[in-house]
């Protein structure tokens, strides 16, 4: 007997489409920021949205893109498959220690490495930047990269979710921990954002959204499910690219205007320095760990992929006279994905030469 078979819609296909090129995607958002960074620079601005004389909403464009994203991801969560991770909670528990540890070990090593350079702060401001990034919680787009390389997707899901669960608690004292490498202004700029961290951004703005997406799906009838992610998934894809493109016109447009190619330079080599040693920590913890290659490669993706949006927004929030911090993050952004992609292509190949 034939079962018929439910062709995808235009809208799965064109989400599909996009997801095979999401790094392409991110680099033409980088480049459209440097070529026309007008549009992003008046996107990063509060605007009031007039709901009636004499009230006004103000509206920062960010923060809400950013809600969007994190919504999206929170949706996509299948909370009924994290039963067999915390029936085995191994790999779950030691995703969230090296998430932890892995900022203390690379940052004071980065910062003792900076000092030594000609710059008059030590390279304070590439140290911030690395900081705002290393204390967030495991990126959301580490799933998509986890089911690319066939990995343990729900081990995967429960590092996102555990991650951004704390991260009210964990970001402000990872930001605490760090600030004493800090020297000048911007250890007053890196204490100040640990009011803002630890006063609500991490909570209103990651974990909130996250979880309204996760309660939405669990009350939904599952016939709705599917519909619901078909319309929400694009869209957020579209944001999290509109997102990229502001706030790399903050950083690319303060650039154009004011060109610093030592600090971009610098910003590379820092945020490559920083990737690469986490992700390198992260593979060498699972090989030591001795686990399976599926959660082997959700380990060392946990350990590498921060939620760079989030820091961005962070630093727009607490930070908003430095735009140039958010070059470092723009690139580390750029490189996890890149690094990601290495993780999700060995792996497979090295389950194959098992095989053979």
């Amino acid at each position: 007997m034939h079962t018929p078979t439910t062709d995808p819609s235009i809208t799965d296909r064109a989400t599909a489409w996009l997801r095979r090129r999401l790094g392409r995607a991110v680099v033409l958002s980088y480049a459209a920021a440097l070529i026309f960074p007008g549009p992003g620079l008046w996107l990063r601005h509060t605007h009031n949205l007039p709901l009636g004389p004499p009230i006004r909403l103000p509206v920062s464009t960010a923060p809400c893109l950013l809600w969007l994203v994190l919504l999206s991801a929170g949706l996509q969560v299948p909370v009924r498959e994290l039963g067999r991770v915390l029936r085995r909670p191994g790999a779950l528990l030691a995703g969230l220690a090296l998430h932890l540890t892995i900022p203390l070990l690379v940052i004071p090593l980065i910062a003792f490495l900076l000092h030594a350079s000609p710059d008059s702060d030590g390279g304070s401001g590439l140290v911030t930047a690395m900081i705002m990034i290393v204390a967030m919680p495991v990126a959301a787009g580490a799933t998509v990269w986890t089911g690319k390389g066939d990995g343990d997707q729900p081990t995967m899901v429960g590092l996102v979710l555990a991650s951004t669960l704390l991260s009210p608690l964990t970001t402000p004292l990872v930001i605490q921990l760090l600030s004493p490498l800090l020297s000048g202004t911007y250890a007053d700029s890196l204490a100040a954002s640990i009011h803002t961290a630890g006063g609500g951004f991490t909570l209103v703005g990651v974990v909130l959204p996250c979880a309204a997406g996760i309660l939405t799906r669990l009350t939904l009838p599952p016939s709705l499910v599917g519909r619901v992610l078909g319309v929400v998934v694009p869209v957020a894809l579209a944001g999290s690219l509109v997102l990229t493109y502001v706030n790399a016109s903050g950083a690319l447009g303060s650039f154009v205007a004011q060109p610093r190619p030592l600090l971009l330079g610098a910003a590379l080599v820092v945020a490559a320095l920083v990737c690469q040693l986490s992700f390198a920590l992260g593979r060498g913890a699972a090989r030591l760990l001795r686990l399976d290659p599926p959660a082997a490669s959700s380990l060392t993706l946990a350990c590498g992929m921060n939620n760079s949006s989030d820091s961005a927004v962070l630093i727009t929030a607490a930070l908003p006279d430095k735009p140039h911090l958010l070059l470092p993050v723009l690139a580390y952004g750029l490189l996890q994905k890149t690094a990601a992609n290495r993780v999700v292509r060995v792996r497979p190949l090295r389950a194959l030469r098992s095989v053979a």
